[in-house]
């Protein structure tokens, strides 16, 4: 059975650490470049997000994450390279159209931004079991209805993505043309996302049913069938991380840009 989520053992220091460190990496990548006010330390966290995911053997998996959004980022340097208003300094010209100077630097700051992102989610998403996520917040106390809606977050794109699949070679083995140009492709969009969006109503509701007949409404203390993932450097992570953020936070109250 294919998993749905995107999550891969590969036995890496990543995979051996607990979710609230890299949860807590995400929080420091993401709150310190706006405490500095660098682009810098963005970029800095982009190279270490990508080490990390080098080392994990997960950075191939990012692959369709970062061509979606490269596309819409791409479109973002266009239109401001060439169209913000403020845009004085002309750099290059295709053809009669000129992209300027500061049009460009904002989109970059765009980018940087956005791949920072993405790149840190992607240490937790590609490398915790989203279970073990939802085990780890329901110990520290929280509710177990928000340990399902996290979960689901993870899980809705990986499954949509199985059940268009599964639709498509049903659709295809019916003789349906779903491959060619783009009017055949607009042809066969409508039968396949009927299906998909009636699919996914349909699981919705039968989780419903599971998770009532489980007991998920009960009031009793909750049992956990795996033991707390722990490791013995996540402390000392996390003690490095919180040092860093509060570095941060003293260096820009000390006025040292």
């Amino acid at each position: 059975m294919k998993s749905i989520s995107l999550y891969e053992e590969k036995g890496s220091l990543l995979n051996k650490l607990a979710p609230e460190s890299k949860i807590l990496y995400i929080i420091i990548a993401l709150l310190l470049p706006v405490i500095m006010g660098s682009r810098w330390v963005s970029i800095g966290f982009i190279a270490v997000s990508f080490f990390l995911l080098l080392i994990s053997k997960v950075l191939r998996k990012t692959v369709p994450i970062l061509s979606i959004s490269g596309f819409v980022l791409l479109t973002v340097v266009i239109i401001q390279g060439i169209f913000r208003a403020g845009n004085v300094t002309p750099v290059f010209a295709v053809g009669p159209v000129s992209f300027y100077k500061e049009g460009l630097m904002f989109a970059f700051e765009i980018v940087v931004n956005v791949l920072n992102i993405l790149l840190s989610f992607c240490v937790l998403i590609l490398t915790a079991k989203p279970s073990d996520i939802v085990e780890n917040f329901v110990r520290k106390g929280f509710s177990p209805r928000f340990g399902y809606v996290f979960i689901s977050v993870f899980q809705i794109v990986p499954q949509m993505t199985e059940t268009m699949s599964t639709i498509t070679d049903a659709q295809r083995s019916r003789g349906m043309e779903t491959e060619g140009n783009l009017l055949v492709r607009i042809k066969a969009f409508g039968p396949l996302i009927s299906p998909v969006v009636m699919s996914s109503l349909i699981n919705t509701r039968e989780r419903a049913l599971a998770l009532e007949v489980r007991g998920f409404n009960a009031r009793n203390k909750k049992t956990f069938l795996n033991d707390e993932k722990k490791c013995g450097a996540d402390k000392y992570i996390q003690l490095g991380m919180l040092a860093m953020l509060i570095a941060g936070i003293v260096w820009r109250v000390a006025g040292w840009r």
